[in-house]
């Protein structure tokens, strides 16, 4: 019976050790300060794959810093990155589209702010700066991508109901990683023909690519904060969430294991 108590008494003590770890981190691109949010799990201490997770056209928020937090219970490092800077969060929608646009026009400087973030998640230590992937949701879907358009040396890229198109669609071929698109198939924002142009691009590149359609699922299908009217454009669609989000936890199974 003691021996009992003392095993419970161990195993108790064991999960209280045992927590998902927070970080507000300032790292910079250039002359800008950024703010990224670092969420890893303190049960071990061994390196392990890191996923930068890139936030919609509202900034490092709630939202892209819980996602970091479940990335972390998976096993992973999650960073929620911050591309607008430190300080720039917008506070409406007609701000978060002037920010948004200054990165979506300029897509050179858009993926220097997310390669100076992919840069100091690799300087981390408890980070396999062999194993790191990219994930982001709709202005952020379109940034991995740009990250990944620019040759960077990642395994995997992951869009959340992202923009798709390219001013350079010849850049697919500098993707290294493997691509998995999460896209609502009646997305007003996303056209058609943008998306045929994204198939063409990945398949002229020679990129190992997969992009999945949700039925009945709109821009921001991932964000319970959309709200869940169809007919605005944006909406949240809780099983498009659901397997969106599974389909993310296998493909960063497949490209991320071992060493």
């Amino acid at each position: 019976m003691k021996v009992l108590m003392l095993f419970t008494v161990l195993l108790s003590a064991a999960g209280v050790c045992a927590a998902i770890v927070t970080q507000t981190v300032e790292y910079k691109d250039g002359d800008a300060v950024c703010e990224g949010y670092l969420a890893y799990d303190d049960a071990t201490t061994e390196p392990r794959p890191g996923v930068l997770v890139i936030h919609d056209w509202m900034g490092n928020g709630p939202f892209s810093k819980q996602k970091a937090e479940e990335l972390a219970k998976l096993g992973y490092a999650g960073f929620a990155i911050d591309v607008y800077g430190k300080g720039i969060r917008p506070q409406n929608p007609k701000e978060a589209a002037e920010q948004a646009g200054k990165f979506k026009q300029d897509r050179k400087i858009l993926r220097e702010r997310v390669s100076a973030a992919l840069t100091f998640l690799r300087t981390q230590k408890i980070v396999d700066p062999r194993r790191i992937a990219v994930m982001g949701y709709c202005f952020g879907g379109m940034a991995a991508l740009e990250l990944g358009r620019s040759g960077a040396d990642v395994l995997g890229i992951v869009s959340f109901h992202g923009s798709l198109d390219s001013p350079a669609p010849a850049d697919g071929k500098n993707i290294k990683g493997k691509v998995l698109v999460l896209h609502g198939a009646d997305d007003p924002h996303v056209p058609d023909r943008d998306v045929a142009v994204f198939e063409s691009e990945m398949r002229s590149g020679g990129v190992d690519w997969q992009l999945v359609k949700y039925g009945n699922a709109v821009h921001a299908f991932a964000n319970p904060a959309a709200g869940n009217d169809n007919a605005k454009g944006a909406a949240y669609n809780e099983k498009a969430d659901r397997r969106s989000w599974q389909a993310m936890k296998d493909f960063f199974s497949e490209i991320l294991a071992g060493k």
